[in-house]
């Protein structure tokens, strides 16, 4: 027991110490251009929105005015606190910005939200670290309205050459400190399996990302 307490103190430390950094380290690239491409996506969400590991709450800002509700659902405590203090800051300097908003402890594999509960699902940098993508994507699928949309920007495997090989080789090193991130997950093909049209999802780079830089952005929708 005195093992797993161990491991337990220091999982929850890393976590802290990731969450106090994060928006440090993606100051850069939403700078050079990731700050604009959340606008942009973020732009086509309506309704009843539901974010899926909004971290400590970077879409926020970019989320359009009129929707009706919003849920957050976070797994990670130290992002919880984090993302509730950001939300509480953006109300203090402008009430009517958001919508009625729930922060949920819990993950995108069970989603604490009734079937058909969503008109919008976001998620941002989220798909890369979920330990069971098909899960989370069969989860969305449960808990979108009919006509609902997932909203999705993710870095991805490059489609070959150098950058591809780099990602495979790194990828179990950058698990272990980026909190179970892959740098080489095809979403894409993810998303296809679990029965969304990516027709409206194109190809993309994070700007100044180096080999996490292959991505994903737009809107998938469930094929009936």
């Amino acid at each position: 027991m005195a093992g797993t307490e161990v491991a337990t103190d220091r999982g929850r430390g890393w976590d802290r110490v990731v969450a106090a950094v994060y928006d440090r380290v993606l100051a850069g690239a939403e700078r050079a251009g990731l700050a604009a491409d959340r606008t942009a996506l973020l732009a086509g969400a309506s309704g009843r929105v539901v974010e899926l590991g909004p971290g400590t709450g970077a879409n926020l800002a970019h989320l359009p005015r009129g929707l009706t509700a919003l849920t957050l659902v976070e797994p990670s405590p130290a992002m919880r606190a984090r993302l509730r203090a950001r939300l509480a800051t953006l109300r203090a300097g402008d009430p009517e910005r958001l919508p009625p908003a729930e922060v949920v402890a819990a993950d995108g594999a069970a989603i604490p939200v009734p079937d058909g509960a969503a008109d919008t699902v976001v998620v941002t940098l989220v798909l890369c670290s979920v330990p069971d993508p098909a899960a989370v994507l069969a989860e969305v699928r449960r808990v979108l309205a009919p006509g609902g949309r997932l909203l999705l920007l993710e870095h991805v495997v490059a489609a070959g050459g150098r950058t591809r090989r780099l990602q495979r080789w790194l990828t179990p090193a950058w698990r272990r400190v980026a909190q179970g991130c892959h740098l080489d997950r095809d979403t894409r093909s993810a998303l296809v399996a679990a029965g969304f049209d990516v027709t409206g999802v194109s190809d993309h780079r994070i700007p100044g990302a180096g080999p996490i830089g292959p991505a994903l952005i737009g809107s998938a929708r469930p094929v009936s």
